[in-house]
């Protein structure tokens, strides 16, 4: 848990030097679904345009393009198969763009559309390529405006929500803190739509159990919710990045938290924060499998860092691919961490409890001496 109050660390927030604001679809389109609140994305456009005349670098998450694609596909209500879904998208974003460049241009603010997938962030070359890209657009002063690229997403390859976009992001660029604003105000003990006695938690200083039961469901118009956000502050812990689910209609919303005013739900980063790397394959990357490993592999995991040799393993559960995420589990199902599997599940089944030494002569070649070396392997 980490040790910061919620004094100290609202404190800090106006030494931020780099942040990523993301807003939803609940807070941008109107009440008919047809259109983007003008007066609202006004007052976001002017609201980052503060932060950057403040010296601070912004990047710009956003929802809605499915929702605004709605009616240029002459539909009226979100579509629930998934070609459809694409097709609104693609339809919406030309749309979403439109007008945060006919915004930010009264301001004399350049943008760029950056569409991203998991399949991109999980790929390292594009992951990095998508980091340098990035990175000279913030030197050039352009402002980065992102969102899934829900045309060409699919389940395999999709982040699911911006939510989840937004705390990537953070770890993309290395920014400061990720600020999420909604409709509304923070994260209360229970759901305040059915129990007026319910109370906003100001500040958060760890995501546990608890916290995670406090969090609802998602809303009629994006696919995210309370619980998306918990979950996204929680990314956003690792890369040691606070994140404040603040009410995006309050005036000076922006502002007001970078001034450390008691807005929204505070949630503090962790204290140890990981190299990139790591943080990349604990928080971006998903499992295809998992390795069984034996007690005495279990313990030099947990209690010396050791990479894994193919002597400790006891089985592979699953399909992979060698550079693949894996899963590394005890026998007793303990989740001791996860990392890159040097060899696929198959070769990983045929080297199961043999020397290092055998490798090649049982499987014609040799990757490497490790299944997984400790500077691939992330624990917990």
């Amino acid at each position: 848990m980490t040790s910061q109050t919620a004094e100290s660390l609202r404190a800090q927030l106006q030494k931020s030097k780099r942040i990523v604001v993301k807003v939803g679809s609940a807070l941008l389109t109107s009440k008919d679904r047809a259109g983007v609140e003008g007066r609202m994305v006004l007052s976001l456009v002017t609201q980052l345009a503060e932060q950057r005349a403040q010296g601070r670098e912004v990047l710009f998450v956003t929802s809605g393009a499915v929702s605004l694609g709605l009616a240029p596909m002459g539909l009226t209500e979100r579509p629930t198969d998934l070609a459809s879904l694409q097709a609104c998208a693609a339809c919406g974003q030309v749309r979403l763009m439109a007008h945060y460049a006919e915004a930010f241009g009264m301001c004399q603010i350049p943008v760029s559309q950056v569409l991203l997938t998991h399949a991109d962030l999980a790929d390292r070359r594009r992951y990095l390529n998508a980091r340098r890209a990035v990175a000279v657009m913030l030197e050039r002063g352009v402002l980065p405006i992102f969102n899934e690229n829900d045309t060409v997403a699919s389940d395999e390859i999709k982040l699911g929500d911006n939510d989840t976009l937004g705390a990537e992001i953070v770890g993309l660029t290395d920014a400061d803190g990720l600020i999420i604003l909604t409709d509304q105000q923070g994260l209360f003990n229970k759901d305040p739509r059915s129990n007026p006695d319910a109370v906003r938690l100001p500040f958060v200083g760890a995501i546990t159990d608890e916290i995670r039961a406090m969090a609802g469901g998602t809303t009629g118009l994006g696919t995210g919710g309370m619980s998306t956000k918990v979950r996204a502050a929680n990314v956003a812990a690792t890369h040691g990045a606070f994140t404040m689910i603040a009410p995006g209609r309050e005036p000076g919303v922006l502002q007001r938290i970078l001034a450390g005013d008691d807005l929204g739900t505070l949630f503090a980063p962790s204290e140890a924060k990981q190299p990139a790397r790591k943080r990349w394959i604990a928080k971006t990357l998903r499992s295809k499998g998992a390795i069984i490993v034996d007690a005495g592999a279990a313990n030099a995991i947990r209690n010396g860092g050791r990479s894994l040799l193919a002597a400790g393993i006891r089985k592979a559960d699953g399909s992979w691919e060698n550079g693949d995420a894996v899963e590394v589990r005890g026998e007793d199902g303990e989740l001791l961490g996860r990392g890159l599997s040097a060899y696929a599940s198959d070769e990983v089944a045929r080297i199961a409890g043999r020397k290092t030494t055998e490798i090649a002569s049982i499987l014609g070649y040799k990757y490497a001496d490790e299944v997984i070396h400790r500077d691939d392997f992330v624990l917990g």
